[in-house]
């Protein structure tokens, strides 16, 4: 049981620190673009939690003090990214991207560390399965031009 308990917290932490570092890249390129780990987004009468979301600055939810709101988003994020983890049910999370691309998202990916692809999901238009040096599609407004390769040395590289 504790063994198990050990697997199961470090399978957690791993996926944490790749979340962490996919946030901190996306927000350090200065674009009026944000990222947001584990927010939840609700759209079309149903909630999900990507890893991470990148949202338009002009749509991020404001309190009255200026201050963006925590509680998750009532729209689609601009994009959408699940890092897929050996416990998930890789059709739930194909799902959850699905969902939000029908109600609003420009993209998302389904990183899967095991097999080292990433699966691109674009509106009207049939997922794309990059791996190596394959060149990945971002939102348009970002200056960020990187392949699969690079995401994952993203990934690996300690914080």
């Amino acid at each position: 049981m504790e063994r198990q308990f050990r697997n199961l917290w470090e399978e957690l932490n791993t996926v944490y620190y790749k979340k962490k570092r996919l946030v901190s890249v996306i927000d350090g390129l200065g674009s009026n673009y944000e990222a947001f780990p584990k927010l939840r987004c609700t759209c079309g009468n149903r909630s999900v939690v990507p890893d991470v979301v990148v949202i338009s600055s002009n749509k991020l939810p404001l309190d009255e003090r200026g201050e963006i709101i925590s509680s998750g988003i009532d729209f689609a994020p601009d994009w959408v990214i699940e890092i897929l983890s050996p416990a998930e049910s890789q059709t739930k999370v194909t799902g959850n991207i699905l969902h939000c691309l029908k109600n609003g998202s420009q993209l998302g990916w389904l990183i899967d560390p095991s097999e080292r692809s990433i699966l691109v999901y674009q509106p009207n238009s049939l997922p794309d399965l990059l791996a190596g040096k394959d060149i990945l599609p971002v939102l348009e407004d970002l200056n960020l031009a990187l392949s699969v390769d690079e995401v994952f040395a993203w990934l690996q590289r300690k914080i």
